[in-house]
């Protein structure tokens, strides 16, 4: 007989949305349910209920958590590129871009859409709310307008870009190209010019 190692509630709900987005990459959205992820970390079905309290509990926690993870990653890169220690305007685009892409940040939102879950949404809108806000130079909000571009074209190249890209004839990082050129365009007229373009 196994014994299961005790978890704290917290520890619990963070294995949970591990899982979950795991199974998010993996498998796709569909494949997000509170069975698949209680099976993939050895807990009860009933746990996560506890936790979530049902499968659109936990979507939108993945939602938040998900978006959590790569804020993170974006505000560390756009300040170590402001402090001239890296991180270029590429890397904050291709960051932005995977989160909707190969992490599966497009397909949970279609998901909870089409699902009639919109509000699943807001801790996703929130959280980028929070990091444009934490980057923002003294409230003078100039970088918003980039921001929400740059949010916008990664969900719809997320969505569209390979067969719309394949359709013009266009290269597949062309839509990265072009939102990377208008990352630095603003930066620079908001007076927050990246240390390097690429």
């Amino acid at each position: 007989m196994s014994i299961r190692k005790r978890l704290t509630q917290e520890e619990s709900r963070l294995a949970a949305l591990e899982a979950a987005r795991a199974l998010l990459i993996e498998l796709g959205p569909q494949a997000v349910t509170l069975k698949a992820v209680a099976t993939r970390i050895g807990r009860t079905h009933a746990n996560l209920l506890h936790h979530f309290g049902s499968a659109s509990g936990l979507q939108k926690a993945l939602a938040e958590y998900h978006a959590e993870q790569v804020c993170e990653v974006i505000a560390e890169t756009v300040k170590a590129n402001r402090a001239g220690e890296g991180g270029s305007p590429r890397q904050i685009v291709d960051l932005a871009f995977d989160a909707f892409d190969r992490e599966g940040g497009a397909a949970l939102a279609g998901w909870m859409l089409l699902h009639g879950n919109e509000d699943a949404l807001d801790p996703l809108v929130e959280v980028i709310h929070d990091l444009v806000n934490e980057l923002d130079e003294h409230g003078a909000g100039k970088m918003r307008p980039a921001a929400h571009a740059l949010c916008m074209m990664a969900l719809g190249d997320a969505m569209l870009g390979a067969p719309l890209t394949r359709s013009l004839g266009l290269d597949r990082d062309s839509a990265r190209e072009t939102a990377t050129r208008m990352l630095v365009e603003a930066a620079v007229v908001a007076g927050i010019a990246p240390v390097q373009a690429c």
